[in-house]
C-alpha cells in the first residue's frame, strides 16, 4: 500500500515532504484524490448511460415522471459514507493527534516566537539562558514595538531575525505565532503546516522536521499590497551542530535584541 501511495504522490506532483506528520497529511490528500477520481469516472459513465437511454429516438414522447429506480440514491449514499470515513477515520484523528501529541519539555523542543507583519516575519529565539524575556501588550510604545520588559534580565540575550528561521533536524519545533497588524497565515509547504497569525493572539503550532534544507515560508492570507514579499521568508533545517553554530554566531554578531 505504501508503494501505491508513493506512486500516487508522484503522479499528483506532491511537493517535497520534510516533516514527521506530513506523511499522514499526504495520505489524506491522496485518498481524497482517489475518491474524486472515482466520482469523476463514475459520473461520466452515468452521464453517457443517461444520454443513450434517454435520447430522443428511444423516448419520442416526454416522460414527466423520469427515472423510477433508486440506483443514483444508493450511489450518493455510498459516496457520503466514504466521505464520512475520510473525515472521521483520517482527518479528525490526524488533527487530534497533532493536538494531543504536543511536544513537552521531555522532548527538548526548539521554541521560537514568530510575529508576522506587513510584510515580513519577525523571529525571536531565547538566548543562552534558554528563556524568553517578558513581553506584555501594555508595554508597547512607538519606541518598544514588541512590548519587551526592559527590566527583565532574561531578555537581554534573546535573538531576533527577520525572514530567517533556523531549526535543527529530527527535533520537535514549537512556534508561538501572532501578528503585529493584520491577519497573516504562516505556511511552510514542505512541513505541511499552515496557521493563521491573528493580532493580539499567540497561537502555538508544532512539527518535527525530518530533512535538512532551505524551505520557503508563504503567507496564505492576502494581507495587503506587499503580500508577495512575505514569500521572502526562509526556514532552514540544519543539523544540530550547524544549528548550534548558527545560533552562537547570531548571538555574537549583534543578533541579540536591542532595547535601545
Amino acid at each position: 500500500m505504501d508503494n501505491i501511495l508513493e506512486t500516487a504522490g508522484k503522479i499528483l506532483g506532491l511537493p517535497v515532504l520534510a516533516s514527521k506528520h506530513g506523511a499522514d497529511v499526504d495520505k489524506l490528500i491522496i485518498y481524497v484524490h482517489f475518491l474524486m477520481g472515482a466520482l469523476f469516472v463514475g459520473w461520466i459513465f452515468y452521464f453517457i448511460i443517461a444520454l443513450v437511454k434517454f435520447n430522443r429516438k428511444a423516448n419520442p414522447k416526454a416522460d414527466y415522471v423520469g427515472i423510477k429506480g433508486h440506483a443514483s440514491s444508493y450511489i450518493e449514499l455510498v459516496v457520503a459514507i466514504i466521505e464520512g470515513v475520510l473525515l472521521l477515520g483520517f482527518a479528525v484523528p490526524l488533527w487530534a493527534g497533532a493536538v494531543d501529541n504536543f511536544p513537552t519539555a521531555a522532548d527538548h523542543p526548539t521554541t521560537i516566537r514568530v510575529v508576522a507583519q506587513q510584510f515580513g516575519w519577525n523571529v525571536f529565539y531565547p538566548g543562552a539562558d534558554g528563556e524568553f524575556g517578558r513581553q506584555d501588550y501594555s508595554l508597547v510604545t512607538p519606541e518598544n514595538q514588541w512590548g519587551f520588559d526592559k527590566t527583565d534580565s532574561k531578555g537581554k540575550d534573546d535573538i531576533q531575525t527577520l525572514n530567517d528561521i533556523h531549526i535543527p533536524v529530527d527535533r520537535p519545533v514549537i512556534i508561538m505565532l501572532t501578528s503585529k497588524d493584520v491577519i497573516h497565515s504562516f505556511k511552510v509547504i514542505a512541513m505541511r503546516v499552515t496557521q493563521d497569525a491573528i493580532p493580539g493572539v499567540k497561537i502555538p503550532l508544532h512539527f518535527t522536521p525530518t530533512k535538512t534544507g532551505v524551505y520557503q515560508i508563504n503567507c496564505a492570507q492576502l494581507c495587503g499590497t506587499g503580500h508577495s514579499s512575505m514569500a521572502l521568508g526562509r526556514l532552514t533545517v540544519d543539523t544540530q551542530a550547524d544549528y548550534d553554530k548558527w545560533l552562537a554566531g547570531k548571538a555574537k554578531s549583534g543578533g541579540a535584541v536591542n532595547y535601545e
